[in-house]
């Protein structure tokens, strides 16, 4: 028997007679099927969310949104498929033809000819609604679930667009990137707004004796990338940073992305303050080339008049003064102006966001350094700092520009806990 069912199996497979098999539906994004240029009902798969439902006597409508693009794609189908289960929030896969819309609205809809429900959704206890506009305050009332609203939508992916512009920015300019750590034993700022990292009461290492050092998450990538420059002309990072600040306001969060940059060779803050520019024009050019709908959202509904000042910014050299320059203008301004120490540092600040850029020439004196470093009883723990002067050190400088405040900066929102994806801030660490 056993014979028997391999013969006929072989027999079957060696038919000449070919077996008729459907052509798979090509697997397309939201965002692809709307930019198909030919729309000749070829045969798709699309999965995503349903964003809004509508049935009429003999037509079901449906929006579908896979979070590729802030406009959905209109599904047409019989309304034999309408059920309960095709519910606002719902998870769904569709399989049709992609075919040429009647609608002014969009250029293509998919003709559906199978709608599995892969997620069902209460839509009455699901906490956004159908055509409402929720406010940003009430988004953060979930985390978990407000990434799949059209406005957190939008900035999500503007803030995907820009970091990859940055990237680009960079690697374009010659920058090497360098992966700073998070963890560290130096408090580069000295502002004492540290988050100290100890081991867990499981480990029996005691915990003085984990790192022999207490350390810390990092507040900023600007000494690591100081090491570096000392082999690389020009290096970059951009990464979380961390600051303990007892602070629930607009403007500050716990955890944070910066991008920390540092060239070698560099005499003059000019050249500094160009890179800075440089960055902020080419990486908004890229994404308001390439989320066109997206920052348009957020103009329109979160901050009209934003649009404007954004060409403003693009159009015109910044005004970026350096300190020395600020001390000037203040001399000149008040008789009473108390002069202090002169430093090669520029800072650009923006109105409702506040510090966006800040960057320094870095000191490169040798002596100096260690006489303050002696000063200051720190010669032994910044040893490997003086190293750099006494080993082959060139004038150098960087800056460091707040990630989320530049989102805030181009896109108008006004407060930083909604540009991140998960906001940390004191009292609440949600998920």
């Amino acid at each position: 028997m056993f014979g028997a069912r391999c013969l006929l199996r072989a027999l079957r497979s060696c038919s000449s007679a070919p077996c008729p098999r459907h052509k798979p539906s090509a697997k397309l994004s939201v965002r692809d099927a709307l930019g198909a240029q030919n729309a000749s009902g070829e045969r798709v798969k699309v999965q995503g969310w349903i964003r809004s439902v509508r049935s009429q006597k003999e037509v079901l409508f449906l929006h579908v949104n896979d979070g590729s693009s802030l406009e959905s794609l209109q599904v047409v189908a019989d309304s034999s498929f309408d059920s309960r289960e095709l519910a606002f929030g719902s998870s769904v896969e569709v399989q049709g033809q992609l075919v040429k819309s009647l609608s002014k609205r969009q250029n293509v809809e998919l003709k559906a000819e199978k709608i599995e429900v892969v997620g069902n959704c209460d839509a009455k206890a699901f906490p956004f609604k159908y055509k409402e506009r929720h406010p940003l305050e009430y988004l953060r009332q979930y985390p978990h679930l407000r990434c799949r609203t059209n406005v957190l939508g939008s900035i999500l992916r503007v803030r995907s667009e820009a970091t990859a512009a940055i990237h680009s920015f960079f690697k374009d300019s010659g920058f090497v990137h360098i992966h700073t750590p998070v963890i560290t034993s130096n408090d580069c700022e000295g502002a004492g707004e540290l988050f100290q990292v100890k081991p867990s009461s499981k480990i029996k290492v005691p915990e003085e004796n984990f790192f022999n050092v207490p350390v810390f998450l990092t507040v900023s990538g600007q000494l690591h990338l100081e090491v570096m420059s000392g082999a690389f002309t020009q290096v970059f990072t951009f990464g979380p940073t961390f600051r303990a600040e007892n602070s629930q306001s607009r403007r500050h969060l716990a955890e944070f992305y910066m991008v920390e940059a540092e060239i070698s060779f560099l005499e003059s803050l000019q050249d500094l303050m160009q890179v800075m520019e440089g960055l902020f024009k080419t990486t908004t050019m890229t994404v308001l080339s390439n989320c066109p709908e997206d920052v348009e959202l957020c103009h329109r509904f979160i901050s009209p008049g934003q649009k404007d000042r954004l060409e403003h910014m693009l159009k015109n050299n910044f005004l970026i003064i350096s300190y020395t320059e600020a001390v000037e203008i203040l001399k000149q301004a008040s008789q009473n102006f108390t002069f202090t120490p002169e430093v090669a540092a520029v800072d650009l600040l923006v109105p409702g966001v506040g510090e966006l850029f800040g960057g320094s020439l870095r000191e490169e004196r040798y002596h100096f350094l260690e006489q303050r470093l002696a000063r200051s009883g720190l010669t032994e723990a910044y040893q490997w700092y003086l190293d750099l002067r006494r080993f082959g050190s060139v004038p150098h400088g960087g800056f460091g520009m707040g990630f989320e405040r530049y989102l805030q900066c181009i896109l108008g929102i006004d407060n930083i806990k909604d540009v991140i994806p998960f906001p940390r801030f004191t009292h609440s660490c949600l998920l």
